[in-house]
C-alpha cells in the first residue's frame, strides 16, 4: 500500500471517527444512495466493485454470527473451527488483493479526479492500514485457537474468547470502512462518470 501521502489525524482515524468528515461529503449530499442504484453512470465497475464490499459484509456477518453462536455453546469447537477456518482465510486473502487494486489502481485515478475529495484517499489508504493490523491480530487469534482444539476445556474457551476479542473490532472496522469508501467514491463516479474517470470497462 501506498505510504506517499499524509495520515489523518487521530480523530479520522477509522474507529475513531464516525463517518466522513463533513468536508469530504460535498458529492455524497448530491447524490444520496437512494439514487446510486439507479443512476445512468453508475456502470459496470461501479457495480462490481460494490458487489465485493456487499460480499465482505456478509460473510464478515456470517463470521461473527457464527463466532457467537460457539462462545454461546450453541456450535462444537470442531464444528465451527471447520467452518471459520477456510471462510476467514477467504475472506482476509480477497480483501488483501481488493485494498492493493484500490491503493495501487483505482485510488491515485480518483485522488486527481477533483481535489476537494483528494484528502479523503489519505483516510481510506490509512484505513487499510488500520484494518490489515487487524487482520494480522484476528489471524494470530485464529491460529491460536485452531491450536487448542485438541486441548479443549478451558483452554480452548479461552482461545475462542480472545479470537472474538480479535476477529469483532476487525468487522466493526471493515463495515465502517466500506460505508465510507462507497460515500467518497460513488457520489465521485455518478458526477463524472466512469469512462470520463477513466475507470470504465
Amino acid at each position: 500500500m501506498s505510504a506517499d501521502h499524509s495520515r489523518p489525524d487521530n480523530r479520522e482515524t477509522l474507529g475513531v471517527r464516525i463517518g466522513l468528515p463533513s468536508d469530504l461529503r460535498v458529492l455524497r449530499e448530491r447524490f444520496p444512495r437512494e439514487c446510486w442504484y439507479s443512476h445512468a453512470n453508475l456502470g459496470s465497475m461501479a457495480r462490481f466493485w460494490m458487489s465485493r464490499h456487499d460480499m465482505f459484509r456478509e460473510l464478515g456477518a456470517a463470521l461473527g454470527s457464527a463466532t457467537s453462536e460457539f462462545l454461546g455453546g450453541g456450535l462444537a469447537a470442531r464444528e465451527f473451527t471447520g467452518w471459520f477456518a477456510p471462510r476467514l482465510q477467504f475472506l482476509l486473502s480477497h480483501l488483501g488483493t481488493h485494498h492493493q487494486i484500490e491503493d495501487y489502481h483505482y485510488f491515485p485515478i480518483f485522488r486527481v479526479a477533483d481535489a476537494r475529495l483528494a484528502r479523503g484517499f489519505d483516510l481510506l489508504e490509512n484505513d487499510h492500514h488500520v484494518i490489515h493490523e487487524a487482520m494480522d491480530r484476528t489471524v494470530t487469534a485464529a491460529n491460536a485457537l485452531l491450536g487448542t482444539l485438541a486441548a479443549g476445556g478451558d483452554d480452548l474457551r479461552r482461545a475462542g474468547e480472545a479470537y472474538a476479542e480479535a476477529s469483532d473490532p476487525l468487522l466493526r472496522l471493515l463495515l465502517a470502512h466500506l460505508d465510507d469508501e462507497e460515500d467518497l467514491i460513488v457520489p465521485l463516479i455518478l458526477d463524472r462518470g466512469e469512462d470520463a474517470l477513466g475507470v470504465g470497462h
